[in-house]
């Protein structure tokens, strides 16, 4: 037993310990941003299976965080866990494809009118160069640069609304989104990008309910093959 006053110096966290912590929460924090860029970008496929011991040897790191990144993005349903042996990208449904575009039109549409009423010119010039290089990616058939240009456009709406927090909810949006619109960005064409010219044309006006009206109409209009391809997968025959 101790004395009175005295310290149990073997129970306390040392130096080590503390660095130990903290260099496993930043190597979990690092995979989850890993994990969520995959997803976000399209990299990781509806359907694709994720196995832990795979990702970690190919991260060079151990299981640990690998694992306590994806049942973070099983918590946030950008993943869905079977059992432990079976994480996936979830298919989206065509009722939460449509509660989704409805949250974005109105999140999206909020962040485009702030951006089309502070957006300097750098900012304008930013956007004009996006839109560019999608239309390269789309000529040069770049599906998978096209699609993360797509998102690049998309997200810098809200940093030129300077809107941090809604930033962080879209954040989470588009990380079930990103590998749904990269499966069906290629079959999408120009109507992919058509409607970011409308968005353009309203932020250099400063014309924020114009700017609203035009995302709103790329999430509704160029996302319809989106909508199509969901609704085909519903409707065909389940696999033998």
């Amino acid at each position: 037993m101790l004395e009175s006053g005295q310290l149990n110096l073997a129970a306390r966290p040392t130096m080590t310990d503390a660095l130990d912590t903290l260099e496993h929460d930043n190597l979990g924090s690092t995979v989850y941003h890993l994990l969520c860029n995959a997803l976000i970008q399209g990299k990781l496929k509806p359907g694709e299976r994720l196995k832990i011991r795979e990702l970690a040897a190919r991260l060079g790191t151990s299981v640990t965080p690998v694992r306590d990144a994806i049942l973070r993005l099983v918590q946030e349903q950008a993943l869905a866990m079977k059992s432990a042996r079976d994480i996936r990208v979830p298919h989206m449904t065509v009722e939460r494809y449509l509660e989704i575009r409805a949250i974005r039109i109105k999140l999206e549409g909020l962040a485009a009118e702030m951006a089309a009423q502070n957006a300097s010119a750098e900012q304008i010039a930013l956007l004009e160069d996006l839109v560019r290089q999608n239309e390269q990616a789309i000529a040069d058939g770049d599906t998978a640069r096209g699609c993360d240009l797509n998102q690049r456009f998309h997200f810098a709406l809200v940093d030129i609304a300077g809107m941090p927090f809604l930033q962080g909810i879209l954040y989470r949006i588009w990380l079930q989104m990103g590998p749904l619109i990269a499966d069906v960005y290629g079959d999408g064409g120009d109507d992919m990008l058509d409607f970011h010219y409308p968005v353009l044309a309203a932020i250099r006006a400063h014309d924020g309910p114009a700017a609203a009206r035009a995302i709103s109409d790329d999430i509704l209009c160029g996302g319809q093959v989106i909508l199509q391809h969901l609704q085909a997968a519903a409707t065909a025959p389940a696999a033998l």
